[in-house]
C-alpha cells in the first residue's frame, strides 16, 4: 500500500478519539416503510425518544471535540434512525477514536454492548493512542475492544447483535482491498433475525460505481445496496439528514483535499437481516 494512502482515512476518523481484542475495556428522521418480511420483533427495551438522545449528545462530560464535529455528523438523528435502546447490543465498524461508539455506549447504558472494531492499519496510522485514551473514560465501560480486519471484523463467536454502525467507511474497502462479500457475509451471521447494518457514506455520481473509493472517497448508493442485498440483507429504511443536494459529487470529500468546506452528500441507509 503506497504510503501516500495514509491519509485518506483520516476522514472517517475525524471528530472522534486497552485491553486484548474481544475483552472489555478497562476503564427518525425521512425513512422508507420496512417490508413486511422484513419487520424487526419486539424489542426488550423501547427504543430512545429523541429528547431523551438529545439529553444524551448534550451531556456536560463528552469531549469539546466531539461537541465540535456534531454538526457535521447529526449524531441525534443518527441514533434515532438506528432505533437504539438500552440494552442493545451494537458493533461499531471502523470505530477510529470512538466518536460514534462512545455515544452508543452512552445510549445502550450499563445493560448494553458496545464492540468497537478498528484494523492494524487504522490503529497503527492513526487511531491508538486516542481510542485507548478515550476506552479508559468511565462511560465506556460497555465497550469491548475488537482488533480485527475488516474481512472479517468480528469474533466468530459474537452472534445476535441487534445492530451493526458503519460511518464512511464502507467506500474505502475498494482501494483498500478489502473483500466486501466476506465482509458483508460476516456481518449478517453476526446479527440476529431482524438486526440492522446501518451505513453512512459519501455519495458518488449514478454509475461511477467504486471509482472514485480513492480518488474522491465516495461510492454510488446503488452499488452498496446491491452488494448489501446480494449478502441477504433487505433495505429497510434510509435518511435525509446528511443530505446536500447542491453537492457536484465531483470532488474529493475529504476537505483537507478539496480545500471545500461544504459538506459531502452523504446517504443513510438501514439493511435488515430478515427473520
Amino acid at each position: 500500500m503506497r504510503p501516500f494512502r495514509f491519509a485518506l482515512l483520516s476522514l472517517a476518523l475525524a471528530g472522534c478519539r486497552t485491553t486484548p481484542a474481544g475483552s472489555p475495556a478497562a476503564s427518525p428522521s425521512d425513512t422508507t416503510a420496512p417490508p413486511a418480511s422484513t419487520t424487526a420483533p419486539e424489542t426488550a427495551a423501547t427504543p430512545l425518544t429523541r429528547a431523551q438522545i438529545e439529553a444524551i449528545v448534550a451531556a456536560e462530560d463528552r469531549d469539546p471535540d466531539d461537541r465540535q464535529a456534531d454538526a457535521r455528523r447529526a449524531p441525534v438523528d443518527l441514533l434515532l434512525f438506528i432505533g437504539v435502546a438500552p440494552g442493545m447490543r451494537i458493533a461499531d465498524i471502523g470505530a477510529g477514536f470512538g466518536y460514534t461508539t462512545e455515544l452508543l455506549a452512552r445510549a445502550v447504558g450499563p445493560t448494553g454492548k458496545v464492540y468497537g472494531q478498528n484494523p492494524k492499519f487504522v490503529l497503527e496510522r492513526f487511531a491508538e493512542q486516542g481510542w485507548s485514551a478515550r476506552l479508559r473514560k468511565p462511560v465506556m465501560a460497555n465497550v469491548v475492544r475488537v482488533d480485527r480486519e475488516f474481512g472479517d471484523p468480528l469474533p466468530p463467536d459474537l452472534h445476535e447483535l441487534d445492530a451493526v454502525v458503519n460511518v464512511l467507511f464502507y467506500h474505502d474497502f475498494e482501494w483498500m482491498e478489502v473483500d466486501r462479500a466476506a465482509h458483508n457475509a460476516a456481518i449478517f451471521r453476526a446479527l440476529r433475525p431482524g438486526g440492522v447494518y446501518v451505513l453512512v457514506d459519501h455519495s458518488a455520481k449514478p454509475g461511477a460505481g467504486t471509482s472514485g473509493s480513492q480518488t474522491l472517497h465516495r461510492i454510488e448508493e446503488a452499488v452498496l445496496r446491491q452488494e448489501l442485498e446480494a449478502a441477504g440483507f433487505r433495505l429497510d429504511g434510509e435518511a435525509e439528514f446528511l443530505r446536500n443536494p447542491q453537492d457536484t459529487r465531483d470532488w474529493n470529500a475529504l476537505p483537507w483535499q478539496s480545500g471545500r468546506e461544504e459538506q459531502s452528500d452523504r446517504f443513510v441507509l438501514k439493511l435488515r437481516k430478515p427473520i
